[in-house]
């Protein structure tokens, strides 16, 4: 039975058409993902299902007695409200509590595996994510028919984000979401609505059947276009013969052509197109030696050093509030450390994308923003102007002169990462980067970070990101303990679960240590997507280099009498050998990763 149908959809936001004549309904019990570029009108689609906005034309039709709740994206209470008053308040007219206890009681539950343990603190007081739990907590308290839950993940860490999925995937109602967490589409919904150049695109698949579906889309699409082009090149020169010979011919077939040659080309998508661009980054970079950090009482860590290696992917994991983002801070020189110190190379330059944007003057415009950094930027295809970056990073020309202050959150939060990738930064400082963008430019962020020739360091809870982008995982895992693990996050589950039998691990996962693999991804041992490229190349990579230091072992014999040339071939020969060394530790890991993978095939195979 159909909750919600909406047909001939149209909504326009200033300039911008939302939704062009298209049409959405979600059936009773359904579990829909919402995906599409920021700024589109995903919120906007929620917010008129929810009937708390009207579309410009068309109808929306619900079922007798539906009863909705929605969690917005920044939600709002009531001041002086205490997180469980505002909790009661919202769930007094729920038919399933009979008392405010019972409320209580149930908030507590929740509250707690979202991490909130003050009861008691006023809601003002709470930062934006903890107040994102304690409204995500009231609607979840509900007995709705449908849930809309707008970035349910967001400021959730991933032993949170796995309780979430549990819940959501037992809830016996329906539920659309929007999320960018494509693990967490992967597990939770059976059916994908794209929204995509102002019409919604449904599929009947979780994320990763929509990713394979979408792609027939567009072959199918994209050859419909060649075979037309081809008719219509033939008919035109037919056209072009004269009207002697079009006199012969039915009127009916001249009409034929014109449909033909006015029928509108698919649309491609926009993608965000940025070429790396980085600083030169000289042998010394960044080093830590011996930090301690406390606040109070809590001790967050405790004589940790680490010096990062020239093009290292690091990824910082662990709890809300053990110190991941003090640490970023640290070596960003925006927080001291109690004891230690941090050494920062002379050629460095960082980009620190901060987990809290950079206050926006909203009355500037898109491209006087970027301008303040930088009028052109080099990259490796020559120099590329604000405006043109600004295009390759979704903003198109109608959308430069806007203000600020109309982008959506999701656009402001684009905006101030192609502010900072401007600047060159050969250290990328990542907070939480995939909170707030959507997942077409949290792809082609992977895709430049894989070129990106400097080091990433990055907090991150999204799995899906860590597991495609990092190499090297620090796990805070309490009193001052920070562990290092190596490969990307679901390596770090196996190797946690290795080490500590009788647990899970921190960011995931059952409390019996894994056994099933639900909400960790590791139904079986699998290379990453990043590795397997890897993997792929990496022993041409290491005879490639071992060529070359063969080379320049030769011409440093030739030209030990030449000062000048010397020098330079030794720095090249010490740079081929550390690179070299590099890649062989690499080749360690991901050949013992294989040889695992290919024992558990063969386990899987015989039983």
């Amino acid at each position: 039975m159909s909750l919600v149908t909406i047909e001939h959809l149209t909504k326009s936001y200033t300039e911008r058409l939302l939704f062009d004549d298209t049409s959405f309904s979600i059936q009773e019990g359904e579990k829909v993902g919402l995906i599409g570029i920021n700024g589109t009108g995903k919120s906007t689609l929620l917010k008129i299902v929810a009937g708390l906005e009207e579309p410009d034309g068309g109808s929306v039709v619900y079922r007798r007695n539906l009863y909705i709740r929605y969690l917005p994206q920044i939600p709002k209470f009531t001041a002086g409200d205490t997180v469980l008053e505002s909790i009661v308040r919202d769930n007094r007219k729920e038919p399933h509590f009979t008392s405010r206890e019972e409320i209580v009681a149930s908030a507590k539950t929740i509250l707690t595996r979202l991490g909130i343990s003050d009861y008691e603190a006023r809601v003002e007081t709470l930062s934006g994510g903890q107040r994102k739990r304690v409204a995500l907590t009231s609607v979840l308290l509900s007995t709705a028919d449908l849930l809309i839950l707008d970035e349910p993940t967001n400021h959730l860490d991933s032993e949170m984000a796995d309780w979430l999925e549990e819940y959501l995937k037992k809830f016996r109602g329906a539920l659309l979401m929007i999320t960018h967490d494509r693990y967490f589409l992967d597990s939770v919904t059976g059916r994908i609505v794209e929204l995509d150049k102002g019409k919604l695109y449904s599929y009947q698949e979780n994320y990763e059947g929509f990713v394979r579906r979408k792609a027939e889309r567009m072959d199918i699409a994209l050859a419909s276009e060649r075979k037309r082009q081809s008719i219509l090149q033939t008919e035109l020169e037919w056209m072009k013969r004269g009207a002697r010979a079009r006199s012969t011919k039915q009127k009916a077939h001249i009409q034929r052509y014109e449909a033909l040659r006015d029928q509108e080309a698919p649309k491609l998508d926009r993608e965000v197109e940025l070429e790396s661009v980085s600083s030169r980054l000289g042998r010394t970079t960044v080093e830590l030696e011996g930090l301690t950090k406390a606040y109070g009482e809590k001790l967050l860590m405790k004589d940790f050093s680490y010096i990062f290696l020239k093009n290292d992917r690091v990824g910082i994991i662990g709890p809300n509030g053990s110190g991941k983002s003090t640490l970023l801070k640290m070596i960003a020189g925006w927080t001291e450390p109690d004891e230690g110190q941090i050494c920062i190379g002379q050629t460095v330059k960082l980009g620190y994308f901060s987990q809290e944007n950079e206050a926006m003057d909203e009355n500037k415009k898109v491209i006087d923003y970027i301008r303040d950094v930088a009028e052109y930027v080099q990259t490796k295809d020559g120099s590329i102007s604000a405006s043109q970056m600004l295009e390759r990073f979704l903003f198109p020309g109608s959308v430069q002169h806007t203000v600020i202050g109309r982008l959506s959150g999701g656009e402001r939060r684009r905006l101030y990462l192609l502010r900072i990738l401007m600047d060159a930064p050969n250290v990328l400082l990542l907070d939480e980067p995939t909170n707030d963008l959507d997942i077409p430019t949290l792809t082609i962020l992977e895709d430049y970070l894989d070129s990106f020739a400097g080091i990433v360091v990055t907090v991150s809870h999204d799995r899906y990101f860590l597991d495609r982008m990092v190499r090297r995982i620090f796990a805070f895992e309490g009193n001052g303990a920070v562990v290092q693990y190596e490969g990307g996050f679901t390596d770090y589950q196996v190797a946690y679960a290795r080490k500590h039998p009788q647990s899970a691990p921190m960011e995931g996962g059952k409390k019996s240590g894994l056994p099933d693999g639900r909400g960790t991804h590791q139904k079986k041992l699998k290379f990453t997507y990043k590795e397997q490229k890897e993997w792929e190349t990496i022993e041409e990579e290491i005879a490639i280099l071992e060529k070359r230091s063969g080379e320049l072992d030769r011409q440093i014999e030739e030209s030990a009498t030449v000062f000048g040339k010397l020098s330079q071939l030794l720095e090249e020969k010490e740079e081929t050998e550390r690179l070299l060394e590099e890649k062989m530790e690499r080749w360690v890991y991901l050949n013992d990763l294989a040889e695992r993978i290919a024992k558990e095939q063969k386990e899987r195979t015989s039983r």
